[in-house]
């Protein structure tokens, strides 16, 4: 990493508490327009916010509009970039290396003893749903424990990623928990007729007769 990677902006963002799930985008990627094609359509200041990102920020083109509404802007656009950059080979890596040393957390389901999970969106569209963590071993997906991480939008992350990510690795996708959880009172198997109200057996009872 060089000096001028050091005092980025992208190094500053992604260093910032709570976006530990973030990945530096490589400036290549996002020099290249087809990488972000249809992008200026979703952020309003989408040239200013742009220029912020690549630290080309002259004043110019963001003239009339507030520091840190441009400053909000840039960090949806990184956001969505990022999205897009973390299914290439490239991001894929990247995102990889935190995968395995446990950056994203753990899954909370006891059976699938604390793996290692992968960072997911439910939507792809900016807004809809917060960032949600999948288990490829139970195919769940969860709330991340900490808030700050809690808050951030899925569609950073998109929801492709893991997917992706094994599809490219297979050789890494754990096998499938077929360990479940049943429920028992005093060593005995609950009938699942056991979980129904008694409202509702009187009335089966009733049509019964």
């Amino acid at each position: 990493m060089t000096d001028s990677d050091e005092t980025s902006w992208i190094n500053w963002f992604c260093n910032q508490r709570g976006n530990e799930f973030f990945v530096m985008v490589d400036e290549e990627f996002i020099h290249d327009k087809f990488n972000l094609i249809f992008l200026d359509m979703e952020e309003k200041n989408y040239h200013s916010a742009l220029q912020v990102i690549l630290d080309l920020n002259t004043g110019s083109a963001s003239a009339g509009v507030p520091d840190s509404e441009v400053e909000v802007s840039a960090e949806k656009l990184y956001g969505l970039i990022h999205a897009r950059f973390i299914v290439t080979n490239r991001g894929i890596e990247l995102m990889y290396k935190k995968y395995v040393k446990g950056v994203f957390g753990k899954c909370p389901r006891v059976f699938c003893q604390r793996q290692h999970v992968l960072p997911i969106g439910m939507s792809d569209t900016i807004g809809s749903e917060m960032v949600r963590l999948y288990c490829p071993k139970c195919n769940e997906v969860y709330i991340p424990k900490s808030a700050r991480h809690a808050n951030l939008d899925g569609a950073f992350f998109g929801s492709n990623f893991p997917q992706m990510l094994f599809m490219v690795k297979p050789e890494t996708r754990p096998k499938r928990s077929k360990v479940k959880f049943v429920p028992r009172l005093y060593g005995f198997k609950i009938h699942p007729l056991a979980f129904r109200s008694e409202t509702h057996k009187d009335s089966q009872e009733e049509a019964d007769a």
